[in-house]
């Protein structure tokens, strides 16, 4: 898949009256096949039938593994919770900026869950329609920081010892660029970044610590021929232009009820990037019907009819819990929905 052609994609799609269907759905796959969170994460034969069941069962244009924000911080030793129901999670727990130089040395693709993702990522790339976009998440450097010294100390760290925090970005962007680059080997189409802890910053700071170094991900990945997705959880309407200047070819948005208008940010977002969203996972596709699903999967495609860089997707990764028929509703409605020429 070449660079920039999810966005050609998403044209192509338009010029036929269509949309590109996305829902970020990884976790309903492990309910499906009667497995757990805890297994699938740390046995990558279990996730892979994960994933496969979710696309022969909806056929989704792009699928992703299961989202894993603790991947890189675990592999540079930060303690990790693993709850059999629930993604993996890194308590907060002391560190000190000495320690990095012990860190540099540690080769990450010899981590376990690294390349338990990795693993996945191959068969994926085997196992899979070839009609169907591979994605990988990599956890962005502002919020793999915020795991390892917490995130009201990296917030703080902003104003009151900037030097310290950028030290820590640019050694962990280092070990996520290794990570990227092994997925890409491994037959990722699409890297998409996870950064939810930045959505508390500023547009300034967010420039600092996050769109900054992830530019430096981009640039060092580009000779993989991958498109690059950007996504923040929350409401990002003020961060829109700091994460276009990062260089991604797509964005990837929370949902309405956080504060995301996709019709107004598609007012401001250049044409030549995609952007993906924005049905809410926890209220709409959790909670509700499939006739609520059908109607505001619906009222969304109506708003964003003008615009031919819109993903139909949904604001962040679903639930578990989240109802197949919800997602078949989703799935539906949008592959019959027709732009008027």
């Amino acid at each position: 898949m070449k660079e920039k052609n999810l966005v050609k994609m998403t044209y192509d799609y338009y010029k036929k009256g269509k949309r590109l269907v996305a829902p970020l759905v990884g976790f309903p796959g492990v309910e499906m096949i009667d497995s757990s969170i805890k297994l699938a994460q740390q046995n990558f034969g279990e996730h892979f039938r994960a994933i496969k069941k979710i696309v022969s069962e909806f056929e989704p244009d792009i699928v992703f593994p299961l989202m894993d924000l603790s991947i890189e911080a675990n592999a540079l030793g930060r303690y990790t919770i693993f709850p059999r129901e629930d993604s993996a999670t890194v308590p907060k727990s002391h560190f000190e900026l000495s320690e990095i130089e012990k860190l540099r040395d540690i080769n990450i693709s010899f981590d376990s869950r690294v390349m338990g993702y990795v693993e996945t990522m191959k068969l994926m790339s085997v196992g899979l329609p070839e009609n169907v976009i591979r994605g990988a998440y990599i956890t962005g450097p502002y919020s793999v920081a915020a795991l390892i010294i917490g995130a009201d100390e990296a917030a703080m760290a902003t104003a009151l010892d900037p030097e310290r925090l950028h030290f820590l970005c640019s050694f962990v962007t280092e070990k996520i660029r290794e990570y990227a680059t092994l997925l890409i080997s491994a037959g990722a189409e699409l890297i998409c970044v996870l950064e939810p802890t930045a959505v508390l910053l500023g547009p300034k700071q967010f420039s600092e610590y996050s769109a900054f170094y992830v530019n430096r991900i981009i640039e060092s990945i580009r000779f993989g021929d991958v498109c690059t997705v950007y996504h923040t959880c929350g409401n990002t309407m003020h961060l829109i232009k700091e994460m276009v200047k990062s260089g991604v070819n797509a964005l990837s948005l929370d949902s309405d009820d956080m504060g995301v208008s996709m019709a107004e940010v598609l007012k401001t977002v250049p044409g030549e990037i995609a952007v993906m969203g924005n049905i809410n996972p926890a209220t709409t596709m959790l909670r509700q019907t499939p006739g609520d699903v059908k109607k505001e999967v619906k009222e969304l495609l109506d708003r964003t009819k003008d615009y031919p860089n819109f993903i139909l997707s949904t604001g962040c990764d679903l639930p578990q819990e989240t109802p197949v028929k919800n997602i078949k509703a989703f799935m539906k409605t949008g592959r019959e929905y027709r732009i008027s020429p």
